[in-house]
């Protein structure tokens, strides 16, 4: 079953959207990547100062070894978004709790 993972922090949003924009390619580039290792969706969103990538892999060592490998060029998105220290994903598994509705 597959995990959802959150990776929030300190930064800005308008900066990442400016990047984004600026390094079109780039982002393709990580994102077919992390297609490669598994990725299922992807989303970037922010607010006054803070960021959050929700994605959703098959499992939680995919990300991981995405994300160390892609390090490199994901590292230049964060310094320009201002993000300080070394974000720290957080993984979270779907309940059975047969309320479903959407994502289907």
């Amino acid at each position: 079953m597959s995990v959802i993972m959150l990776l929030s922090m300190a930064g800005d949003p308008d900066a990442v959207e400016r990047y984004a924009d600026e390094n079109r390619e780039t982002m393709r580039e990580i994102v077919d990547h992390a297609r490669e290792h598994g990725l299922i969706a992807h989303r970037f969103y922010g607010r006054d100062g803070h960021l959050l990538v929700v994605d959703e892999w098959p499992d939680e060592q995919s990300f991981l070894d995405f994300f160390h490998h892609m390090q490199p060029r994901i590292g230049p998105i964060m310094q320009a978004a201002g993000v300080q220290g070394e974000p720290e994903p957080t993984f979270w598994r779907k309940l059975e709790t047969h309320d479903e509705y959407g994502w289907s």
